[in-house]
């Protein structure tokens, strides 16, 4: 029997056909929700342009986007921003990629306290890894860290972690720079020291959490659980060193601003058996590519699982690119290398963002291809007409 599948779908496609607000939702991931299926329809308003070609006087409807930071068609300009401010902190050394992860025992725990464990898992690998750096026996110094969080796996599964790049080298208390010897190790650090320091500093905040009456496990054994996260091996694993400073700016621009599933891994909803299909890579078969089918509503359950906490922020920064005048360290930092100071950042147009990173000219005419569309009105539908 044939039934018909959407090519190409999207996770709106998804959220709008299936689903729908229950009585017990938490209001913010539902107002998520909501947003990001408003996303570029009239519901979110939008502005009306003319072309004023006497022989087009074509009328354009440019509809708002949502703005929300996990929807998969906003956020491309602010991140193109952000990396570009980013940009302007690194320097001429090493950088170095570095993951902390959780046990998956500890998955409920934070699921139901996702604020305060998500804070947590940036404090602990920070902590660890500057605790390391200011140890004599490794670097002695304070490297710059840019911590990014993740709370998926590829097949949506919940699997909070912590990417870190970390600079091959920091300031010393003489406030000079000092590279990274070289050493034994693929990473800065002893990986395995690492992994036992971490999850020392996270199990022994973790404990006070639960004893301060912050963090209530379901599970009312709470020394039997710690005991039982003690014995494991806490999975902290470093990549290959970036290939110089370009090589963080494209991963920067990969992976900062990722949402939990992109619309282009999705390849059909299936309306007559309800289901949304994607693909993913399978890291346990060398990485290979391969296809899931999920029901509808398992697909959204997934998907909401990693929608963080009301203004939580999701990317950090910690030791020299910590400090609120961070620029005037850099640039110190760049003179006492004998290298030329950092510029501060040009605010590029919107127009001149759409024409280089999409080619798009907001104001051509899609009709006579001429640049002569005009703006006639803006309608935002939460403000009334006497507002202006």
């Amino acid at each position: 029997m044939l039934h018909y599948t959407m090519p190409g779908a999207t996770v709106q496609q998804a959220l709008m056909s299936y689903h729908t607000p229950q009585a017990g939702d938490n209001i913010h991931v539902r107002h998520v929700l909501e947003r990001l299926k408003q996303c570029r329809t009239a519901a979110l308003g939008y502005h009306i342009y003319q072309c004023d070609n006497p022989e087009c006087r074509h009328i354009k409807y440019q509809y708002h986007s949502c703005r929300d930071r996990h929807c998969p068609n906003c956020g491309a300009i602010k991140k193109q921003e952000w990396i570009e401010a980013r940009t302007q902190e690194l320097l001429p050394v090493k950088y170095y990629h570095v993951v902390f992860t959780l046990p998956h025992e500890l998955n409920s725990l934070v699921m139901g306290n996702r604020k305060l464990l998500y804070k947590l898992l940036f404090d602990a690998s920070a902590q660890t890894l500057l605790s390391f750096a200011k140890d004599k026996k490794y670097l002695a110094a304070q490297p710059g860290i840019i911590s990014v969080l993740h709370t998926w796996g590829q097949q949506l599964s919940f699997h909070p972690h912590i990417h870190c790049i970390v600079s091959g080298g920091g300031i010393t208390d003489e406030h000079c720079w000092k590279d990274a010897s070289k050493n034994i190790y693929r990473f800065l650090f002893p990986v395995k020291a690492l992994s036992i320091v971490y999850r020392a500093k996270f199990l022994q905040r973790l404990q006070l959490l639960i004893s301060n009456g912050e963090v209530k496990p379901a599970d009312t054994d709470t020394p039997q659980l710690i005991k039982l996260l003690y014995s494991k091996d806490w999975v902290v694993y470093a990549k290959a060193p970036f290939a110089g400073p370009q090589a963080v700016i494209e991963y920067l621009g990969r992976y900062t601003h990722k949402v939990a599933i992109s619309n282009h891994r999705i390849t059909g909803i299936d309306h007559q058996n309800k289901t949304v299909s994607f693909t993913y890579k399978d890291y346990a078969d060398n990485g290979k590519q391969k296809q899931m089918t999920l029901d509808a509503g398992e697909f959204i359950r997934r998907f909401e699982q990693h929608i963080l906490p009301e203004r939580f922020t999701k990317i950090r920064s910690y030791g020299y690119l910590s400090n609120r005048k961070r620029r005037q360290c850099i640039n110190a930092i760049l003179k006492t290398m004998k290298l030329p100071q950092h510029r501060g950042l040009v605010k590029i147009p919107l127009e001149i963002r759409m024409k280089e990173m999409y080619g798009i000219a907001i104001q051509e005419c899609p009709c006579c291809k001429k640049e002569t569309l005009q703006l006639l009105a803006v309608y935002v539908p939460w403000k009334k007409a006497d507002d202006g």
